[in-house]
């Protein structure tokens, strides 16, 4: 079930509910995913060299939201990624913010979003650092997401970081022993303290009745590799898959989900305008980068990533870009040569 269609039959409504309360950035989505694919986002001419077969193909919208768009990208971020992985054991720590810091956090997403950011990154860089925990420099990578299993306004970042750190003052590898890397409980009290601190200083409202004790989730997921491609599912592409838009009828919207907690199939229904405005809750600000590195994986950092592999005696291998995908012609099967490209918007 393509999401275009259920744009195309809610739009209408949606504006009529919530055209006044969408910010530009997401009318512009909404607007980029309904022509994604079709005439209205360009077209690209191609013709097969052997059988001069001509053909025609709708442009994709290019919009990092759209179901159908980046896959290329999203392969890509995984390839470099890789490229970084370390033969040692691999945490993901998961900062939430929450439900009382919702609505700040969306009517001040850029703010919010970069202070969550800062206070991540200096919470578990700091951690690293002190002696009883590690006494080391780590690495860290970072992925914002914004939507729960049942895709509810729920920010938080997932952090992947491997097991161990650069001595900064020896030039060594330490290695992370034991089966935690810090203790959760601890870093929720500095990360809320941090938190708190940077909104005073943004003079961004404090809510009234947040609860004194935050949630930080701390746990190994082995190799790193299936964690990675976990945080990649929403990277590039938008907050669901239309595999699980299983039903439109009746003006109303069923998806499906799997709760985290039972691990069971469950379903959510909507009216047809909600439904776009949930997935429009996760769009992100112009230019918002949602994957951040720190520590000894930042791109900065190359040459201290070497050092660390080199002392882990990694194999490094040079990353080959994947070639995009190319129109293959329907008669013969041969790849076919562009011709040119006609933008969206021209005549």
């Amino acid at each position: 079930m393509r999401l275009s269609h259920i744009i195309e039959e809610y739009y209408d409504a949606f504006q009529t509910r919530y055209g006044d309360k969408a910010l530009p950035g997401q009318i512009n989505a909404l607007k980029a995913m309904l022509s994604c694919r079709t005439p209205d986002a360009g077209q690209i001419y191609t013709a097969c060299p052997d059988c001069n077969h001509l053909q025609q193909h709708p442009l994709s919208c290019g919009n990092r939201h759209c179901p159908h768009c980046q896959n290329h990208e999203t392969s890509q971020w995984i390839d470099r990624q890789q490229n970084k992985l370390l033969p040692v054991q691999y945490f993901m720590v998961t900062f939430t913010l929450p439900c009382q810091f919702r609505d700040v956090a969306y009517l001040n997403q850029r703010a919010v979003y970069s202070l969550m950011f800062s206070c991540v990154s200096g919470t578990l860089k700091d951690f690293g650092l002190n002696p009883r925990h590690l006494g080391a420099q780590i690495g860290m990578t970072m992925v914002l997401h914004t939507n729960s299993r049942r895709l509810d306004f729920h920010p938080h970042i997932h952090v992947i970081v491997p097991g161990g750190g650069v001595d900064p003052s020896r030039r060594q590898w330490k290695k992370k022993k034991g089966k935690y890397l810090f203790n959760h409980k601890a870093l929720a009290k500095v990360f809320r303290g941090r938190f708190l601190d940077g909104l005073n200083k943004k003079k961004l409202p404090i809510p009234k009745g947040a609860r004194p004790k935050w949630v930080v989730d701390c746990e190994r997921v082995g190799a790193g590799l299936s964690a990675l491609k976990y945080l990649s599912r929403y990277l590039y592409r938008g907050v669901i898959s239309e595999r699980n838009i299983i039903a439109n009828q009746n003006g109303q919207v069923t998806f499906r989900y799997i709760d985290g907690k039972t691990k069971k199939v469950c379903t959510r229904t909507l009216n047809g305008e909600d439904f776009l405005r949930l997935i429009l809750l996760h769009v992100l600000p112009r230019g918002f980068r949602r994957a951040r590195d720190y520590g000894f994986l930042h791109g900065n950092a190359k040459k201290l990533l070497f050092l660390v592999q080199m002392i882990l005696h990694v194999r490094i291998t040079a990353i080959v870009r994947r070639p995009r995908p190319v129109f293959k012609c329907p008669h013969c099967g041969q790849p076919m040569k562009i011709l040119g490209i006609k933008p969206a918007g021209a005549g």
